[in-house]
């Protein structure tokens, strides 16, 4: 297995576990907040999303599918296109109302633009430094577990979340 491979297959795995914690879910369970104040399905997913949209498309000097594809206004969320979901609070968590198919539409579309992004990378790409504001610089590579790491997380959450509701 080679970089790429197992690139792909990592980023693969969370869009199992999106799929499976958004699949035929209505709106309101989607927006539903454990306890009225936890993060909803809806709100994971798209903060887990846009993480991936904004951080690859960085890293690999595109624009984001989210303002490239025109997501932005399909979703109607009342959040700035730069916004990611980092340091939301309350308010900003219970305005994600979102369906399946906005959820799912995003998340695929952004999904592709990484298989497509990942496919070419080889050993080499991954010492390539991508954010100088930390010390040390992060790396291409060590962006990447990041973004796969705290992905995961969020679909597992939002599973989670759909076994406490369903």
């Amino acid at each position: 297995m080679n970089t790429s491979e197992l690139l792909l297959d990592g980023f693969g795995r969370i869009q199992e576990v999106v799929q499976e914690a958004v699949d035929g879910l209505s709106d309101d369970v989607l927006s539903t907040r454990p306890d009225g104040s936890g993060n909803s399905i809806a709100w994971l997913v798209w903060h887990l999303t846009r993480i991936q949209d904004d951080h690859l498309a960085d890293a690999g000097g595109y624009e984001q599918v989210l303002t490239a594809d025109g997501w932005h206004e399909r979703l109607g969320l009342p959040f700035d296109p730069a916004d990611t979901g980092y340091g939301h609070g309350p308010d900003d968590v219970a305005a994600v109302k979102l369906s399946a198919e906005q959820l799912t539409g995003y998340y695929e579309a952004v999904h592709t633009r990484t298989l497509r992004y990942l496919e070419g990378l080889t050993d080499k790409d991954l010492d390539r430094i991508v954010d100088h504001r930390w010390n040390p610089p992060v790396t291409l590579g060590v962006r990447l577990i990041s973004v796969l790491s705290d992905d995961l997380q969020h679909a597992g959450q939002a599973a989670y979340v759909r076994g406490l509701l369903t």
